[in-house]
């Protein structure tokens, strides 16, 4: 890649990035009460791409195969335990994340 397509890649993702968080304060007033759909999906996609994040990072795992599949559900466990003790999303993924990479580099 060149160095004028590395500026142009790098603008564009700026100029999308930009769009993404500028564009739903163009589109609806504070004025206005935003639309009931939009409220909805508000409340639902987080949920929807959490679980859709889950079923990837599962994708591969093998209960035939050792570990089992043992590694991913103690660091699942864990996750849900941070997060229904201190209620922080980043200290419960990350939590999570870092459990299951000392398990896998260090145990299993």
């Amino acid at each position: 890649m060149t160095l004028a397509q590395q500026f142009i890649t790098i603008g564009l993702c700026a100029l999308g990035t930009m769009a993404t968080r500028f564009l739903p304060f163009l589109l609806f007033s504070p004025k206005k009460p935003t639309p009931k759909y939009v409220q909805y999906l508000g409340r639902a996609l987080p949920c929807a791409v959490f679980g859709m994040l889950v079923v990837y990072c599962l994708r591969n795992v093998s209960v035939a195969l050792p570990p089992h599949g043992v590694p991913e559900a103690i660091g699942i466990a864990v996750t849900v335990a941070l997060h229904l003790w201190k209620r922080q999303m980043l200290l419960s993924i990350a939590g999570g994340t870092v459990c299951y990479m000392l398990l896998v580099q260090f145990v299993f």
